[in-house]
């Protein structure tokens, strides 16, 4: 409780018998059970009064100070927190070092040390939509490919938010069931399409690329002013060898930035941390400022600038609007904090107008309070979940260029 809480403790456990290890460590059935001071008389009267033996063992203290244990008015233990818990990680880390690159290994392990609750705010007040009819809402196409696994919770935020998501798979654009000039945007979604097989998104991509009616249908969408685009995990990887981000003067194929294996050498799946920067994407208008968390889940995602020049034009035309960030909501590069290792903590990129977005984290998957595991305890009196806001930003955008 201590080391995940971050508090320390005072504890004092009576005596019972030759060994002080034996009530600390008791094979029987107990329960640990944490109450506020005022609480405590009724607490213990109620066990007594049901015949069940409860003592009071100790109590929580402020983060910093250490930790005390005592059997019997004996001390027999006094150290820090993160020393305690670093000796109780130490076979963890030594087994992670096996699935895991060691360095990363060692930087989630010296971190440990330092390690507080995140320093998250927003710079908005989320709230709910208030939903339109069916026939104002503008029409979205989730578009999925063999492999994709994010469609449905895609749909549901864009439906939460006010739009009207469609189904479309990549045969019903091939076969000429559905062309994209029907709609006002497209969702490239998550997932893993031809099962990663010559890297993610290498197989989506070429379906696209390689089929002149279908890359001259995208790339007309693509150019249209009204119209608006979000990769999320493998659609963001989609994207980038597209070329719709970050876009710019046409570069040769080799050259274009991309989304690569992490520096960890594994698949990531964790309830990472970014900040929304300045730019000029249009579906994080108004989220500019804003620290929060949200979902990743992906192998291939540290962004990848063969051109040092490529890397410097993105940053200086602000086209990098999320970033990972550590505890104190500082751009960071240290694992876990930036899961993949990309540079300057870069998890999204957009196109110079704004228009496209593609970001490795899945904002399809904590739009609503439930899914999130956690947020600053000021955010629970909040109506809905803050990265609803971005779909919310779809639906404005395509009122707002009818």
């Amino acid at each position: 409780m201590a080391f995940s809480g971050d508090r320390s403790l005072s504890l004092d456990v009576p005596a019972a018998g030759a060994s002080p290890l034996a009530p600390l460590f008791a094979e029987e059935v107990g329960l640990l059970l944490e109450v506020a001071p005022a609480d405590e008389a009724a607490v213990l009267a109620a066990y007594a009064a049901a015949g069940v033996p409860c003592a009071r063992v100790g109590s929580t203290k402020p983060r910093g100070t250490p930790v005390e244990v005592s059997v019997g008015g004996a001390e027999l233990l006094r150290a820090g927190v993160s020393e305690l818990r670093d000796a109780w990680e130490s076979g963890s880390f030594e087994l992670e070092k096996l699935q895991c690159a060691p360095a990363c290994v060692a930087q989630e392990q010296a971190g440990l040390a330092k390690r507080h609750a995140p320093q998250w705010s927003l710079s908005f007040t989320p709230a709910p939509t208030a939903l339109p009819a069916n026939d104002k809402r503008p029409r979205v196409a989730v578009l999925r490919q063999e492999g994709t696994n994010g469609d449905r919770e895609m749909a549901a935020a864009l439906h939460a938010a006010g739009c009207a998501p469609w189904d479309v798979s990549m045969s019903d654009l091939a076969g000429g069931a559905v062309a994209l000039d029907a709609f006002r945007g497209v969702i490239f979604c998550g997932g893993f399409s031809y099962a990663d097989v010559l890297d993610s998104a290498k197989g989506w991509a070429a379906t696209i690329k390689f089929d002149e009616r279908l890359s001259a249908q995208f790339e007309a969408f693509r150019n249209r002013p009204d119209a608006f685009s979000l990769g999320v995990c493998n659609g963001c990887q989609l994207m980038a060898l597209l070329g719709w981000v970050p876009g710019g003067e046409p570069i040769p194929e080799a050259e274009q930035p991309r989304f690569v294996h992490n520096s960890s050498g594994r698949f990531e799946s964790r309830w990472s941390a970014v900040k929304v920067a300045p730019s000029p994407a249009v579906l994080l208008q108004g989220m500019e400022g804003s620290s929060l968390g949200v979902w990743v889940a992906h192998g291939e995602g540290r962004a990848h600038f063969p051109r040092e020049d490529s890397l410097q034009a993105v940053l200086k035309g602000s086209q990098a609007p999320l970033r990972y960030i550590n505890d104190a909501c500082e751009v960071t590069q240290e694992y876990p904090h930036n899961p993949n290792g990309s540079p300057e903590g870069i998890a999204a990129l957009c196109s110079p107008d704004g228009r496209h977005l593609a970001m490795m984290p899945h904002p399809e998957r904590c739009f609503v309070k439930w899914q999130c595991p956690w947020a600053p305890p000021e955010w629970e009196a909040n109506a809905s979940a803050p990265w609803l806001r971005l779909f919310q930003n779809a639906a404005a955008f395509c009122a707002s260029t009818q």
